[in-house]
């Protein structure tokens, strides 16, 4: 089976690291509700607390798409705009035997 990684770096702005951690505190119920999603972990650096990593992993590509369909999802980024001075993602296919 054919599943898909979703791995995301944020770094918050000086002072929106708070705001940042909520969202993703928000966010996380509902994604791991998902039927296309196998995990949501959102990782807060305790070295570097603007740091968020966030490591996703759907069952497809089609359970990614899904999420990012969702009320939940489009609150969540648009929450972060403001807040978030850097992000990065990755998507690597990930198979399964």
């Amino acid at each position: 089976m054919k599943a898909l990684v979703v791995a995301i770096t944020l770094e918050a702005k000086e002072g929106e690291a708070e705001a940042v951690a909520e969202i993703l505190r928000v966010l996380t119920p509902p994604t791991m509700a998902e039927p296309g999603v196998k995990l949501f972990l959102p990782y807060r650096s305790p070295v570097k607390p603007s740091l968020f990593f966030i490591f996703e992993l759907y069952a497809n590509e089609a359970g990614w798409k899904a999420h990012e369909a969702t009320d939940h999802f489009r609150v969540a980024i648009e929450g972060l705009y403001s807040p978030v001075a850097t992000r990065a993602r990755s998507f690597v296919p990930f198979i399964r035997s």
